[in-house]
């Protein structure tokens, strides 16, 4: 089989530079476009110097409708507005899309373009667009797929975490409350000052208090597994480190039909259930916490949670990196499923402690 072309636009921020990491050791892909707005004609290798002698092109434009002619999938790891903006039917008919950004996450244009306060320009192509979690969504994409809604970073962390419980009805939806933490790569390499190192450390604050965009998605796909509309607290944090997420979720257990709750064992059961069998998902062992260290620089997922007998709540916990598994090694795994390889491939890194 002949070597997929790849292309990326946005390939000098965080996710896009992590898309080149784990694509130069993809054993299936080529990488042919580097596309970059801010430093178009620059060598790659003089942006990121880990690259040096690595990776020997100059950062290219980011004309997407002469890029599809040219690679069969294109990463658009860009703003939110960006590939709604400039998406048309020849592009797809052309080339496959996996996007980064929210711009066809949310299936409600009202929803989006209230959260996100901009006109989403090409809502034709919400319908077919599919959200490329994985582990719930992978019989979706297929090799007929042409756009893949990359998930959150957030949300893939806060899903993952609850998916099983709410599909199961183990927990009472209306009552789960996110609290979650992450690291300063998740606001991106654009200069912000709020983000500047004397800014961030030594210190840790919540910030999209009851307003942070990713809170649609979360509802949108929990309501899916739940079977009804649902709404969560959500409140993410800034933490003075470079990557990770640890999402901390806290819910009323749903009593069974003899009016206990459910044990360790039984909600066990049920990650198992689901989970088992996912190469990504690690469901830990009793009483250990996941920690972003532990999951640092790879795709994988750690999940655990204890149960409070006292209140009858279930804490729930996952740790993730967002620029793998929360971004880039995301994408790439849903281009494995696009193109029919191992799920796997260019994703099985050690985190790298």
């Amino acid at each position: 089989m002949n070597m997929i072309k790849a292309g990326i636009i946005g390939a000098t921020g965080y996710a896009g530079a992590e898309l080149v990491r784990i694509l130069m050791n993809h054993k299936e892909v080529e990488i042919k476009w580097f596309g970059s707005r801010s430093y178009t004609g620059e060598k790659y290798a003089d942006v990121y110097r880990n690259f040096f002698e690595i990776v020997d092109m100059d950062c290219m434009d980011d004309n997407l409708d002469e890029l599809a002619g040219e690679v069969d999938v294109i990463f658009t790891a860009t703003p939110q507005g960006y590939l709604a903006g400039v998406l048309n039917e020849e592009i797809l008919s052309k080339t496959k899309i996996v996007d980064l950004s929210a711009d066809y996450r949310i299936k409600d244009v009202a929803t989006y373009e209230k959260w996100y306060g901009i006109t989403h320009k090409s809502p034709q192509f919400i319908k077919e667009a599919v959200y490329g979690l994985c582990e719930i969504n992978r019989d979706q994409v297929t090799g007929e797929t042409r756009l893949v809604a990359n998930p959150g970073c957030y949300t893939t962390c806060s899903i993952l975490t609850a998916y099983p419980l709410v599909k199961e009805k183990m927990i009472d939806v209306s009552t789960l409350v996110i609290d979650a933490k992450s690291g300063t790569s998740g606001a991106g390499r654009g200069a912000k000052t709020p983000n500047l190192f004397c800014e961030v450390n030594e210190s840790i604050k919540a910030y999209a208090v009851a307003s942070h965009r990713h809170t649609p998605e979360i509802e949108e796909q929990l309501g899916y597994a739940a079977g009804e509309e649902i709404m969560v607290n959500f409140t993410p944090h800034l933490v003075p480190m470079k990557r990770g997420i640890l999402a901390t979720e806290y819910a009323s257990l749903n009593k069974k039909a003899d009016g206990t709750y459910p044990t360790a064992e039984e909600v066990k059961a049920v990650y198992d259930k689901y989970y088992a069998k996912e190469k990504f998902v690690r469901v830990l062992e009793t009483g250990v916490c996941p920690e972003t260290r532990w999951v640092e620089g790879s795709n994988y997922v750690d999940i655990n949670f204890v149960i409070d007998s006292r209140t009858g709540r279930i804490i729930l916990m996952g740790a993730l990196d967002n620029l793998v598994k929360g971004a880039a090694g995301q994408a790439v795994q849903n281009m494995n499923l696009l193109f029919g390889f191992d799920e796997a491939e260019g994703l099985t890194m050690v985190p790298y402690f």
